[in-house]
């Protein structure tokens, strides 16, 4: 879970980049010269290559989560009890947690 949490983040992280990117090259839009120019048209080609990367990465993440609850669909199927053994110790570990508070 900490690896999804840290890859989510990492998503979020880089959509902030892109779009402070998008804003920055908007706002230097009338500001001239060749070297602006070539700048601009890096910055350009590169907030592409990472929005099409993020892409990627979100496919690949929601694709592995599909697998992951397959699995797991595949487990409780193939070991019933041993499912509803395993949620009635987490419950009551949660509600022993809870009623501690």
């Amino acid at each position: 879970m900490a690896q999804q949490l840290s890859a989510s983040q990492l998503i979020d992280d880089l959509t902030a980049v892109i779009k402070d990117a998008e804003s920055l090259l908007r706002v230097t839009a009338a500001q001239t010269g060749d070297k602006v120019e070539e700048i601009r048209a890096r910055a350009e080609e590169t907030v592409r290559n990472a929005k099409a990367r993020l892409g990627e990465v979100e496919e690949q993440a929601i694709a592995r989560a599909r697998e992951m609850a397959g699995d797991a669909d595949e487990y409780v199927r193939g070991n019933p009890w041993q499912a509803v053994g395993i949620a009635a110790g987490i419950g009551l570990l949660i509600g022993l947690l809870m009623a501690r508070r």
